[in-house]
């Protein structure tokens, strides 16, 4: 078998190896290639979730709890007290994140416990359905994902949360609340003492030496860079729970 008929012979596998994986990615897809009102494509099945994941396992939704035991978690929008003054969430006990951020998390977690620290989460993954809702109540971009654009919550990719003493169990004084709507929320407000901006320069340090952005209106919500590699998905939380 001369060389020129084996260099034939390899090519024409790889081609009906690349025509069976094109087909079934194309199937996989099938189920959710329209875009929404906005012209975003919003992922709702679990399969063409899963045909993203070939080319990034970092893309990967995981639980929170298990995968970092020791966080604590108050899910806010799984009660009423929030701004809606509504659950929006079913009664959940954790919540998802991509794995790249897990990871990021977990260095977080482990840096804060030798300052006797840990992270507490307000809020992580978001369906894509509940930022819609949201954007009725508010309309303000500044304070609420317009849904044109989606939000890093839909895209597992952002975290709402503050800092806790481990021994004591309580927040660290930000100076805010959760959901504050106003200038003092914001990640460069100065305007107070100095133990409160103490603790938010540490919070968003440490978020930032491993990889997070901090969102300017809000001192409490982090998020990875390079938003857009991460799609934007209305997964329920019942479907991600079956998948971890």
């Amino acid at each position: 078998m001369n060389t020129s008929y084996k260099i034939l012979k390899a090519f024409k596998t790889y081609s009906i190896c690349g025509v069976v994986f094109m087909l079934f990615f194309t199937k996989l897809n099938a189920q959710d290639t329209l875009l929404n009102k906005f012209g975003l494509w919003v992922i709702n099945d679990t399969a063409t979730y899963q045909s993203t994941l070939i080319s990034n396992s970092g893309k990967k939704m995981m639980d929170i709890k298990k995968c970092i035991p020791s966080i604590k978690l108050q899910l806010m929008y799984a009660g009423t007290k929030n701004f809606m003054h509504t659950k929006l969430y079913p009664a959940i006990k954790t919540s998802y994140l991509r794995k790249d951020a897990i990871i990021a998390l977990q260095k977080v977690q482990a840096e804060l416990k030798k300052k006797n620290l840990s992270l507490k989460i307000w809020d992580a993954y978001r369906p894509y359905s509940v930022t819609e809702k949201m954007w009725e109540q508010v309309k303000d971009s500044r304070y609420a994902a317009d849904p044109a654009f989606g939000s890093g919550h839909n895209r597992g990719i952002a975290v709402d949360l503050t800092l806790i003493d481990l021994h004591s169990g309580k927040e660290l004084n930000m100076g805010t609340g959760f959901d504050n709507f106003t200038d003092t929320a914001h990640a460069d407000f100065k305007e107070l003492p100095a133990k409160i901006l103490a603790n938010r320069i540490l919070l968003k340090a440490t978020m930032e030496q491993f990889g997070f952005k901090v969102l300017e209106t809000e001192w409490w919500h982090f998020y990875l860079p390079d938003t857009k590699k991460y799609e934007l998905l209305n997964l329920d939380f019942e479907t991600l729970q079956k998948l971890n």
